[in-house]
């Protein structure tokens, strides 16, 4: 967390390359050539318990890994992109979510084996994931087939309240952990948090460098860059920005980070507002399906007619 900025610049050509293989070579000599340069942003932490690793590849262009925000004992909140091997809306239209490998309780990259990894039943994509652009309704929930232990490593983050507000709030700091891209075009071998601020950033994405940018709508918010200039990058996506309310001291989950490229190049980090989600988020994890909602209609009208 904390990146330079040419190793994104450069990953705007792997997809204009024909050859993958050619074009992760060319950057890995531009990066070695800044080897006497790097920089690394971010603090070790030896545990976020609520931080899930969700698994596709090792390999970025096989779909890479990223974060995930366990909620409750057979629940996991991510990004949808993280389902899939390629990114963007022209290539995840009319294709099904991938199942992820997913590791709790781990801050070594390392430690995601079998012995760390809890088995998935089913994933649920928002039903407007990438409607219009590629990064609106950038939301999934994952299904554990067994609910987990919880422990000092593993233990949910709870989901907004009433009072809880502070991304909505310039200035307001919040936490937010992953084992993204560090400056040797390398994912972090351990967990790193970054604290901070939300910065206003309503309307089209004002971007430097990338061609493909959130606009960002009242169901998103964004975090500038540390005070040292650290941010978060490429395989940071789908962890939650955590807050501690002062005034309950509560700790909640208020977004999902959904655009994780603005590294050393951009200047915003974009979230999905998970209050803004609550109701998908709810239905989906009482096992609602589209008959529920008039059945229940139509028992409470029964109710009420026989109490006239």
């Amino acid at each position: 967390m904390k990146w330079l900025s040419v190793v994104v610049m450069l990953m705007g050509s792997i997809a204009c390359l024909p050859d993958e293989s050619l074009a992760l070579d060319r950057v890995r000599e531009h990066v070695s050539a800044l080897r006497p340069k790097r920089m690394i942003g971010g603090s070790l932490t030896t545990s976020v318990p609520w931080q899930a690793m969700v698994y596709l590849s090792e390999n970025i262009l096989d779909g890479g890994f990223a974060g995930g925000a366990l909620i409750a004992e057979r629940w996991i909140l991510t990004a949808g992109r993280n389902l899939f091997v390629k990114k963007s809306r022209n290539e995840t239209r009319g294709k099904e979510p991938l199942i992820p490998n997913v590791y709790l309780g781990i801050s070594k990259r390392s430690d995601a084996q079998t012995s760390t990894e809890v088995a998935v039943e089913k994933v649920f994509l928002h039903p407007d994931f990438q409607n219009t652009t590629d990064w609106d309704n950038d939301l999934a929930l994952i299904k554990l087939k067994k609910p987990v232990k919880f422990s000092d490593s593993i233990m949910p983050i709870p989901l907004p309240e009433i009072g809880d507000n502070q991304e909505e709030k310039t200035g307001e700091r919040g936490i937010v952990a992953g084992w993204g891209w560090g400056s040797l075009f390398t994912p972090a071998p351990m967990l790193k948090f970054l604290s901070l601020p939300i910065v206003p950033c309503q309307g089209k994405y004002q971007a430097k460098v990338l061609a493909s940018t959130p606009i960002v709508d009242n169901k998103q918010f964004c975090t500038g860059p540390s005070k040292y200039e650290e941010n978060v990058c490429f395989g940071d996506a789908g962890a939650a920005l955590a807050f501690l309310n002062p005034k309950t001291n509560a700790v909640y989950a208020a977004g999902i980070l959904s655009f994780d490229k603005a590294c050393s190049v951009e200047d915003h980090a974009v979230y999905i507002k998970i209050s803004a989600y609550l109701p998908w988020i709810h239905s989906v994890m009482r096992g609602d399906w589209q008959g529920f909602s008039e059945r229940r209609v139509s028992v409470i009208n029964r109710m009420f007619s026989q109490q006239q």
